[in-house]
């Protein structure tokens, strides 16, 4: 199986390559490079490979939640490369891309994913790990003030950007339910690749006219009025 995945959701910009369970993957921090570096590196990695587009079997991308004009980007890519070679689509939350990374690299079973929505709000997900290892979603993903999260009477370890700005909140929030928490996560194409694949086998991917961002948020930008009073 061969799926190459890309991811511009955050500050992070990356593209990786799924071949037959090997990953390469290309990963740069860059905020507002995005669009400079996700072709370059979609071109480096199928070269390297010896790859066209027509020989893969589904492209994925991070379909947020995230940076509205970072999802955008992602978005873009994707459909421009799956448009021209025919190709089915794998949509990948981001959140369960960093709740992935997190599982394969400590043992925690239950994850609690929280990145920074800016607008004094968050993007709220509980995870758990499934009988093969994936990160699979409790309830839903969600976009909400921290003083509302609820980790659903688990017990848990936290991951993301959300934890870092509003730390004091989610852990009096949360108490014991809390065990530790990393805010340095961020997505990984390499994740997404993965996820991807386990979509794709268990028959999950869709046209690409279907594959949508997701923003959570109704509204992604407050008026100028709004922002002001806000700060008041």
């Amino acid at each position: 199986m061969k799926i190459l995945a890309v991811d511009t959701a955050t500050e992070a910009c990356s593209a990786a390559l799924y071949l037959d369970g090997d990953i390469q993957q290309r990963f740069e921090i860059a905020p507002r490079e995005h669009t400079k570096l996700l072709l370059p590196m979609v071109d480096s990695l199928m070269t390297e490979a010896g790859l066209r587009p027509q020989q893969l079997d589904a492209i994925a991308f991070g379909c947020g939640p995230g940076s509205f004009t970072g999802v955008r980007i992602a978005t873009g890519v994707m459909q421009g490369i799956a448009y021209g070679a025919e190709l089915p689509v794998v949509p990948v939350s981001t959140l369960a891309a960093m709740t992935q990374a997190c599982l394969q690299q400590t043992e925690y079973e239950t994850i609690f994913t929280a990145v920074d929505a800016r607008m004094n709000e968050i993007y709220w997900a509980v995870y758990q790990r499934d009988a093969e290892g994936y990160a699979q979603l409790l309830g839903q993903e969600k976009v909400q003030p921290a003083t509302e999260v609820d980790a659903l009477q688990l017990t848990g370890y936290g991951i993301g950007s959300g934890w870092q700005r509003y730390e004091q909140v989610l852990t009096e929030r949360l108490g014991g339910q809390l065990i530790g928490f990393d805010a340095d996560y961020l997505p990984h194409s390499a994740q997404i690749a993965l996820l991807a694949a386990v979509a794709v086998k268990r028959g999950q991917t869709v046209p690409v006219e279907q594959a949508m961002p997701v923003y959570l948020r109704d509204k992604v930008a407050k008026t100028t009025l709004e922002r002001a009073a806000q700060k008041a």
